[in-house]
């Protein structure tokens, strides 16, 4: 059934872009030549590929932490995100997520089906100095990351077909929902003032809360405690996140300008302090300064800033990423002592560190640092109702995100079993899933 559904699917794709000139409309020229900032057209273009780097910087950093039977499988769960999220993207999620709005909850993905409409010659509302499609290609870097974030969850045991349908489904009911009333205009989030720079609700937290539940959902591993397959992946892997991350948040910047410095300033600051209070924090109850524990602590304090880095100064960014750092580790070993096995800290590292950088983004966000901010500055000066939007954002992002993983989960389980069987959880998923070893 599997090979016929496959056979369908490709020939439909392949008589659907042969034959997309007779169903599809060109993009039309504009009446007057829209010009471009050469600037942030070139900037954005790096800032794209920075992010794509971010999601195979993932797949090692996932990759070295897992046990030697389970290495290729993990880091190829990243890769197809980069291959399956593309192709959604461009066919219909793009729409989804910025087409004209359904109710400020979802967008129309009709104008936009296969990328039509999106263009060279025209720009999208808040980039106008920018081409519609390099703003698109931008943002299709962002859906490709967020499933490939929650793999680390069910690290170990999960069967890859059912992962790769989870995926399909978490972009499409999850992801674009949160990314149309978040950044589109005409978002309920967007409207009520909710302030998130680069994706803390849309990519972090929606990861995170997916992530517990798909923990929760496919049980714990047979074995839990593995030595670590690569440490020296781990941090190659983290090496590359931070590099990317420069795109994700300075590019959210949306151009070359001071707002982009001030994103990959307090992105680099927000790092460097959640990896010492990580490290710092391990010998202070008693641990030994690892490798595991800096790199733990780095893309934690990369998550954190996310959502505040083009919203507060240089020193909150220090603060954030120190804070969260140290509220994660606390989560990472509360969960190491319950029932549920995230197995890579999914939830205590993105889903926990989303919630803390949303949070803080409305104790410190500042209009002088940007004035997109307005007159509702952060709790810090004087005004509440900032962080009362942000906390209630937070509410039903995570309710959101939490619950219809959960149900996509049971959704995929009941078409095709999620967890492989035990036999070949113990042979590993390289061999079981990919006929592979290294």
């Amino acid at each position: 059934m599997r090979k016929i559904i496959l056979s369908v699917l490709l020939i439909t794709i392949l008589l659907l872009t042969f034959f997309s000139n007779y169903f599809l409309t060109d993009n039309p020229a504009p009446a007057e030549a829209v010009k471009f900032d050469t600037g942030d057209t070139a900037w954005m273009i790096v800032a794209t590929a920075l992010v794509l780097i971010m999601t195979p910087g993932l797949g090692f950093f996932y990759g070295g932490m897992v046990g030697k039977k389970n290495v290729i499988s993990t880091m190829l769960q990243s890769f197809m995100a980069m291959i399956i999220v593309t192709l959604l993207w461009i066919v219909i999620a793009f729409g989804l997520s910025f087409g004209p709005s359904i109710g400020g909850i979802i967008g129309n993905p009709i104008p936009n089906l296969f990328f039509q409409g999106v263009g060279t010659n025209t720009s999208w509302s808040l980039a106008p100095t920018i081409p519609f499609m390099l703003f698109a290609l931008f943002q299709a870097k962002f859906a490709i990351i967020t499933p490939a974030l929650i793999t680390g969850a069910f690290a170990e045991r999960i069967r890859f077909w059912a992962y790769l349908l989870f995926m399909v489904l978490f972009i499409l009911f999850v992801y674009t929902p949160l990314a149309h009333m978040t950044w589109h205009p005409d978002g309920i989030f967007f409207k009520m003032g909710v302030l998130d720079f680069a994706g803390g609700t849309v990519v972090h937290m929606s990861a995170g809360w997916a992530a517990l539940a798909g923990a929760i959902f496919l049980g714990k591993r047979k074995v839990q405690k593995v030595n670590p397959a690569r440490i020296t992946y781990v941090l190659l892997g983290t090496g590359l996140l931070w590099f990317g991350w420069f795109g994700f948040n300075a590019g959210s910047a949306l151009g070359s300008n001071g707002l982009a410095v001030q994103a990959l300033g307090t992105t680099t600051v927000a790092a460097a302090a959640a990896g010492m209070s990580w490290v710092f924090l391990d010998k202070i109850l008693g641990h030994k300064l690892s490798a595991m524990g800096a790199c733990i602590g780095v893309v934690v304090g990369l998550v954190a800033i996310t959502p505040a880095a083009g919203f507060v100064s240089i020193p909150h960014g220090m603060f954030i990423g120190a804070f969260a750092s140290i509220v994660s580790n606390l989560v990472v070993r509360s969960f190491h002592k319950g029932k549920i096995d995230d197995a890579l800290d999914v939830f205590a590292c993105h889903g926990v560190g989303g919630m803390v950088g949303m949070l803080l983004t409305g104790v410190f966000a500042s209009k002088s640092i940007n004035s997109f901010v307005g007159d509702n500055q952060g709790l810090i000066f004087g005004d509440a109702t900032l962080f009362l939007n942000q906390l209630t954002a937070l509410v039903v992002v995570s309710i959101f995100a939490f619950t219809a993983s959960y149900f996509l989960f049971f959704i995929v389980n009941k078409i095709t079993p999620l967890r492989v069987s035990e036999e070949k959880e113990e042979l590993g998923l390289d061999i079981s899933q990919h006929g592979e070893f290294l």
